[in-house]
């Protein structure tokens, strides 16, 4: 079955230098603080957990009520400008996130989302995310860009 890729991007100014910055996204910790609570995310992995190359970060979150295990792969680590964490296992057939940063002044930072994603079963997964998956992460990083300013 093939797949169809789909691309999220956002951007947003933080008031924040990108060395802080930086620091709040390289914590796998602070994911839990910036997902809805309703996706009951949770970091499994112990600490620490040391970032860098090939680091890997297990979760576990509810999707629409259903519990459901991920596994991430640090795949590039390049601080304090930008990582790669991609899905090892979990409910996407891809998902592949580029987090970049960007001084803007001495006291800001444009940070930049990029996420490739598609879903397993070929056409029923297409037919899953128009009807629901693209809105559910359109929303998610609609809260995370509010709780992100509540937070930095």
């Amino acid at each position: 079955m093939s797949v169809h890729v789909h691309t999220l991007r956002r951007e947003q100014r933080l008031p924040r230098p990108i060395d802080e910055v930086f620091a709040f996204f390289g914590d796998a910790r602070n994911l839990e603080a910036i997902t809805p609570p309703l996706l009951r995310f949770r970091v499994l992995t112990p600490d620490p957990i040391a970032m860098g190359p090939g680091a890997l970060i297990r979760y576990r979150l509810r999707v629409r009520g259903l519990p459901v295990g991920w596994l991430t792969a640090i795949r590039e680590w390049d601080p304090p400008h930008r990582f790669v964490d991609q899905q090892l296992r979990g409910p996407y057939a891809l998902w592949h996130h580029t987090h970049s940063f960007e001084p803007d002044g001495e006291d800001a930072t444009i940070m930049r989302d990029e996420v490739r994603y598609a879903l397993p079963f070929g056409i029923l997964g297409e037919l899953a995310r128009r009807l629901f998956v693209g809105r559910d992460v359109e929303a998610i990083f609609d809260f995370r860009a509010k709780r992100i300013l509540e937070l930095l």
